[in-house]
């Protein structure tokens, strides 16, 4: 009898470990939201309560980063000059999110405790709205989603893609 009781106690045990250490795993993979009105940081980066929040699968140039571009062309000569790509990446996003509502879905945080995002300014996809408009690019290293928006942007001209520019993953490394 007293066998039965310490073999049932063990077979509760391993099974509530078991529980716990699987539902445990299950909310790490769960998307959890952030809501609220985003402070922008740079043209990848915000602010929700305080919670810093890093959009998944884009890269944008750095706030001091500078792009080149065509400002004139006569025939077969053409001139070109820098401009603050950085800086008109991070006013686009300014401008979009408009001191409006974000609802971001996150499933885990960077290696600077920020938390990895895809993030809606209502029905829109703002990671994606960013990518598709040329004010960044998608972050292959993590992500494939937002490749044919890229993909568009750099067909049509648009925002970096009007120039030249380093990706901004070299540049961070070069500066």
């Amino acid at each position: 009898m007293f066998l039965n009781k310490i073999k049932v106690f063990f077979f509760i045990s391993t099974c509530l470990i078991f529980f716990f250490s699987n539902n445990e795993n299950l909310k790490s993979d769960e998307a959890k939201i952030i809501s609220g009105i985003a402070k922008v940081t740079d043209g990848d980066t915000i602010r929700i309560d305080g919670k810093k929040i890093r959009f998944y699968g884009i890269d944008a140039p750095e706030k001091n980063q500078q792009c080149r571009k065509p400002w004139l062309t006569i025939s077969f000569i053409s001139f070109s000059k820098d401009y603050p790509c950085g800086q008109i990446s991070t006013d686009k996003l300014k401008k979009k999110i408009n001191n409006r509502l974000l609802i971001c879905k996150w499933t885990n945080k960077d290696k600077y405790k920020r938390y990895i995002a895809e993030c809606f300014k209502d029905k829109t996809n703002v990671n994606a709205w960013m990518v598709k408009n040329g004010y960044a690019v998608a972050y292959r290293k993590y992500s494939k989603k937002f490749i044919s928006q890229e993909i568009f942007a750099k067909k049509e001209k648009l925002g970096l893609w009007s120039g030249t520019f380093m990706m901004p993953w070299d540049y961070r490394k070069n500066n």
